[in-house]
């Protein structure tokens, strides 16, 4: 079981962190990035990465080989602060199994190339919950685009429940980072999922490690609606199914569970923040 706790931001903008040890130390964060054809969207993901004050950062960006202007929008930045690979994949999931076999930071964590930090300071507020424990998660705002950042959704992260996933509950993915252990424990994203990977990598991460989960204060992250899981209502429903092959695996559960029912509800109030 994981354990959970609560980690304000105060920490610092060079990558300096205090350890358990109580002295201060360096950590590096690595952001994974996979793209195909997201020349509209991109430049907002990759400008929120360089504008974060946090400075210990690398981003390891893998394009599927795409055909439009992508990867030369991707070259047109700073070259030292990233790894670029482009080629075939047979999807998100294969591209992000690539980026883990990348990257070199003592954490990791995912930015969509349709989605951007929330502001310059998130990279450094995960970097000092990172500091004094295993897992981070954090707030999420759904947004219309990059542009107006009108917020239709709302994700506050909640401490996970004593049942943890069964309840329904998981945290969002855009907003979960782990230290270098977790993702050793936990291995690739399972490629057999399209929509719910993340998911699965996340449950496995917190059901079936003894790590601490903590929780950032603030939005991380601005989502851009319209996502491979909650693109339409048949990849809703493509990512609940998903999701509850992932607890049958993992946790036991039955053919179906109070989380297939629970899992939708406790989205609702995302809708009715205002």
């Amino acid at each position: 079981m994981t354990l959970e706790t609560q980690c304000p931001w105060g920490g610092e903008e060079h990558g300096q962190v205090v350890g358990l040890d109580g002295r201060a130390k360096r950590m590096k964060i690595s952001v994974l990035t996979v793209c195909r054809n997201s020349a509209d969207t991109i430049r907002h993901t990759l400008d929120s990465f360089f504008a974060q004050e946090f400075k210990d950062k690398e981003l390891i960006v893998v394009d599927g080989a795409s055909t439009d202007e992508t990867l030369s929008i991707i070259r047109s930045y700073p070259q030292d602060r990233m790894v670029v690979v482009s080629e075939s994949d047979s999807g998100m999931y294969e591209a992000l199994n690539k980026a883990l076999r990348f990257y070199k930071g003592d954490a990791v964590g995912v930015l969509n190339s349709d989605d951007a930090f929330h502001d310059t300071s998130a990279l450094a507020r995960i970097s000092n919950a990172l500091s004094n424990t295993d897992i981070v998660q954090g707030h999420l705002n759904f947004v219309t685009d990059h542009s107006s950042k009108r917020v239709v959704r709302k994700w506050t992260a909640s401490p996970r429940p004593a049942s943890g996933f069964r309840s329904g509950w998981m945290p969002a993915h855009p907003t979960f980072y782990v230290r270098r252990k977790v993702a050793e424990a936990v291995g690739e994203f399972n490629t057999q999922y399209k929509v719910a990977s993340d998911y699965d990598w996340m449950l496995r991460s917190i059901e079936l490690h003894p790590f601490i989960l903590s929780t950032v204060d603030g939005t991380l992250v601005d989502m851009m609606i319209g996502g491979e899981s909650t693109r339409n209502l048949m990849s809703t429903v493509r990512h609940n199914l998903e999701a509850l092959h992932s607890r049958r695996t993992w946790l036991g559960s039955h053919l179906v569970d109070f989380a297939l029912v629970a899992k939708p509800l406790r989205k609702l109030n995302q809708f009715i923040w205002r």
